[in-house]
């Protein structure tokens, strides 16, 4: 194998950071669309993050820190820029986070020279992942994220604590770490999200409530609390708004996605939600709308899934799986979706305010049984073939 240059390592890499990125023309629901290629892989990662690029200390120009996928990233747009805080997974296993931006919502994203550097503040803490960011009215921009520890209870070295951390920042550069979120009726947390405004003069999260790191056990589903104080965020009661049910796509589990977009009409939730399989676990996203006045009531829960994991986005390390904690309200009404497909890279889908309330509110909900279901569609096909036959 002939080594290659740092230089040529380097063209390669603009070369896909300038790659045009056109709409997929062969899918087509009505609701969304989706983009030719991924807006994040782990080969949009700098070079220069992953190789000694002297050639006396790596004659063989190889990587010595290499990088294995690129996933599950918050967003916001900040400064006339998209934003993503990605989760970067090195070749260890750990992750981290950094911030790829871009003039463009579907091409273009460049990360900035450094990752983010957390306040090291939780001795115990092994990894950190999935940040969720939240523009609050506080002015402040919080993210909130996954923070595994051993358990030090389990002498099985797979068994993890999973805790909601909290940072804020104003500008994705400089990040102040604040006490990790807890909730007095469930050990563990993962998937929160920080609504943006106060909720009856407190700060609101929407939870998922476990009683260890992997099963949900008693937890029901998406949770909803309050806490008076972010600098000692503790919630005493959290109320499922989003449940788990037998025999649809949140049967297993179910999460938060990307922060709540508000509308005319009420709260937007991109959330994910899990289901068994032969194959394994399959994680589709869907939606749900919530009163404007009370964030904690659901006003709207369509049918089934809102997004799934399609053609190549079914393979990565972990497949079968679509998984969203950002989305960006831009000008205009236009709403981009980022997700994650099989814990490898990043996708964007774009659809606008008017078309996901459509979908919401006019989408009938799931009657939870196979005669229901069938007698649901046959209602809308005779309605067509009435409307056809005219």
């Amino acid at each position: 194998m002939q080594p290659r240059s740092f230089s040529s390592l380097m063209e390669a890499y603009e070369r896909l950071i300038a790659r045009p990125n056109p709409v997929n023309e062969h899918f087509y629901n009505g609701l969304f669309s989706r983009y030719a290629y991924p807006v994040l892989t782990r080969e949009h990662v700098p070079p220069f993050w992953m190789y000694d690029a002297n050639p006396e200390t790596n004659p063989y120009m190889m990587q010595r820190l290499g990088v294995n996928a690129t996933l599950n990233a918050g967003a916001i747009k900040l400064g006339g820029k998209y934003c993503m805080v990605v989760r970067v997974e090195g070749m260890d296993r750990k992750s981290f986070f950094a911030v790829a931006e871009s003039d463009k919502p579907t091409e273009g994203f460049r990360f900035r020279d450094y990752p983010i550097v957390l306040p090291d503040t939780c001795a115990e803490e092994t990894n950190v992942y999935d940040m969720r960011l939240t523009q609050h009215e506080d002015g402040w921009i919080y993210g909130v994220f996954c923070s595994e520890s051993k358990d030090p209870n389990n002498a099985d070295l797979s068994a993890a604590v999973a805790a909601a951390g909290i940072v804020r920042t104003k500008d994705l550069e400089t990040w102040e770490r604040l006490p990790n979120l807890v909730t007095l009726r469930s050990p563990q947390q993962r998937n929160v999200v920080l609504h943006p405004e106060f909720v009856d003069g407190q700060y609101a999260f929407y939870t998922r409530p476990m009683d260890d790191f992997i099963e949900t056990g008693s937890g029901g589903g998406i949770g909803f609390g309050l806490c008076k104080d972010i600098m000692n965020p503790v919630i005493d009661e959290e109320k499922i708004i989003s449940a788990r049910k037998y025999h649809v796509i949140t049967e297993a589990k179910n999460g938060a996605g990307a922060t709540p977009i508000k509308c005319d009409k009420g709260w937007i939730h991109i959330a994910h939600g899990v289901r068994n399989t032969a194959a394994g676990l399959r994680y589709v996203l869907y939606a749900f709308m919530t009163d404007l006045k009370d964030p904690s009531k659901v006003i709207a829960e369509p049918s089934g899934m809102l997004l799934g994991p399609m053609g190549k986005e079914r393979v990565g390390d972990v497949s079968n799986v679509t998984f969203c904690n950002g989305a960006i309200a831009d000008e205009g009404g236009r709403i981009y979706i980022y997700y994650a497909s099989s814990d490898t890279r990043m996708h964007v889908a774009e659809t606008d305010v008017n078309r996901l309330c459509d979908y919401l509110l006019n989408t009938p909900k799931d009657p939870l049984r196979s005669p229901d279901c069938v007698k649901q569609r046959c209602e809308l096909i005779e309605k067509n073939l009435k409307f056809l036959r005219k």
